[in-house]
């Protein structure tokens, strides 16, 4: 054989270890990547995002003012509360006036309402929502004067007044009327100014509850769990169902934010209850994750009766001295599906909706089906109907 031909037969020969080798890293690498990704533990919700910290609440405030200047959309002479209170308004101003003369078409008497978080100090703003309470179509264009704001002991913490934001329209003329949305109701962003705070400190407490929104045994001791391995000491214990106690070590007594943000990150997967959730308004129907039924038969049946309604004419000849007699005609039909019985064995959430899919069912149906699967004993679930 030629020298340089042996050579180039010789090349291969030489060079196969090396790319037996790379292939095999590149395996290995390829393996370790996915036991990598095996290995990641799923990913769960924030404890911020499923639970509540004690005392951060919001305290409800509510107040009764006048929305004014309002192009004659506002509330009608029948509203003697409305009438009311534009004579105090008048008479506080050492505006003296005649009751009967006044005319509120212009004035719309409405409650106003806000949330206040426990953390809100004077000169903090919040949102208010104003909607009224008399016969106004609408309050648009309109301009709350000061409202008190109070909490339910009585005490004023928040003074309301501005400009009224409504997100509907509405326009009548004399033989028709349109509408969008809603515009008896209205909004003022940053409408009303703190006065006063509520009597809360929340860096003084001796232990912190974290509240679950959803509460569930399996979850409150996993988040117990996960607290007391992320901060390395046992400082939470689960109570019950929904409550999570957090012991404050001393390096944080007094000084709470920290440990709140540290803990408030930590990912838990949460648990839950099988649970079936229908809107029979809407014909929504949501199944959680863990829904499944015991072995049953199903079968799903529509009887549909139609019935139509005529009138046949009799028309006499001319100058025959007969009357028209009308004669009604009823026709009545009778249509009734015949489906076969199928057998679910033991579904799974999937196998479900594939089984009542296979049925035909729509969203009425399901929900039929859902109810009847319940009463039988065979839904392993909880059915919420809204």
């Amino acid at each position: 054989m030629h020298p340089i031909a042996a050579r180039s037969a010789r090349r291969p020969l030489a060079a196969t270890p090396l790319r037996t080798v790379m292939v095999l890293t590149g395996l290995l690498l390829a393996l370790a990547a996915v036991a990598a990704l095996a290995a990641r533990p799923a990913h769960g919700a924030r404890i911020k995002d499923i639970a509540s910290v004690s005392g951060m609440r919001n305290n409800q405030l509510v107040g009764y003012g006048l929305v004014v200047g309002l192009s004659g959309t506002g509330d009608q002479r029948g509203s003697d509360f409305t009438v009311q209170s534009i004579f105090n308004m008048l008479d506080k101003m050492g505006v003296r006036v005649d009751k009967a003369t006044l005319k509120p078409k212009n004035v719309a008497a409405v409650m106003v309402t806000a949330q206040m978080p426990v953390s809100a100090k004077p000169g903090s703003r919040l949102d208010v929502t104003v909607s009224s309470i008399g016969d106004s179509t609408s309050l648009l264009g309109g301009v709350l004067l000061v409202t008190p704001m109070k909490g339910v002991d009585g005490n004023i913490y928040a003074i309301a007044q501005g400009s009224v934001l409504v997100g509907g329209v509405s326009a009548q003329g004399a033989g028709a009327s349109v509408s969008k949305n809603i515009t008896t109701v209205g909004m003022l962003p940053g409408g009303a100014n703190v006065e006063r705070a509520v009597a809360f400190s929340f860096n003084d407490q001796p232990d912190v509850t974290l509240s679950l929104r959803n509460p569930d045994f399996s979850t409150a001791t996993r988040v117990a769990k996960r607290v007391n391995e992320t901060m390395g000491a046992a400082m939470a214990s689960a109570v019950d169902a929904g409550t999570v106690r957090l012991a404050v070590p001393p390096e944080n007594q007094g000084n709470l934010v920290p440990l709140l943000a540290s803990i408030e990150n930590i990912e838990v997967t949460p648990d839950h209850r099988a649970r079936v959730v229908v809107d029979e308004k809407t014909g929504t129907v949501v199944l959680g994750q863990n829904v499944q039924i015991s072995p049953v038969a199903v079968t799903h049946g529509n009887l549909q009766i139609q019935v139509q309604e005529s009138a046949d004419v009799s028309q006499p000849l001319p100058f025959s001295g007969g009357q028209t007699v009308v004669t009604p005609q009823t026709n009545i039909g009778v249509n009734e599906e015949n489906r076969k019985l199928k057998m679910i064995e033991g579904a799974t959430l999937q196998e479900l909706v594939e089984g009542l899919n296979a049925l035909g069912a729509t969203p009425r149906d399901l929900i039929s089906v859902l109810r009847t699967l319940e009463s039988s004993g065979a839904l392993q679930a909880d059915l919420e109907v809204n």
